[in-house]
């Protein structure tokens, strides 16, 4: 059976994204290679998550066109959803490092939930089901 192992998100740079992702969101380094020309084989994940859980690949861009999509890969919607099973403790912990929500938490019939930005403007939900 095939799942996605890997989204690549393409970043500014690899250190600032490294920073943001391990230290404001609390993910964990999974893998950062020198590929010998420059480039970087960069995976990070939810600290904890599971063996085969979806990963990010921070890919830096490489010319005009991938440094224009940076922070608007998905079109200005949320395109993330990082699943939490403590909503209150992780969004106050979140605040605290600097993450920019961009609403106060709602709690819908789905659970509670609020949009937050990464460091390049990629909207994300954190949300904790109902």
């Amino acid at each position: 059976m095939a799942h996605i192992a890997l989204i690549t998100l393409v970043v500014r740079d690899y250190d600032e994204a490294i920073d943001f992702y391990t230290g404001a969101l609390g993910f964990e380094l999974a893998e950062d290679t020198d590929r010998g020309d420059g480039s970087r084989w960069v995976v990070v994940r939810p600290r904890g998550s599971a063996h085969g859980a979806v990963s990010l690949l921070l890919a830096r861009a490489k010319d005009e066109a991938q440094l224009a999509s940076v922070g608007a890969q998905t079109g200005g919607r949320v395109g993330f959803f990082l699943h939490t099973e403590d909503f209150a403790g992780d969004h106050t912990r979140m605040l605290a490092a600097g993450v920019r929500f961009l609403e106060d938490p709602r709690h819908e019939p789905y659970g509670s939930v609020a949009v937050f930005e990464d460091l390049y403007g990629n909207r994300w939900d954190l949300l904790q089901p109902a």
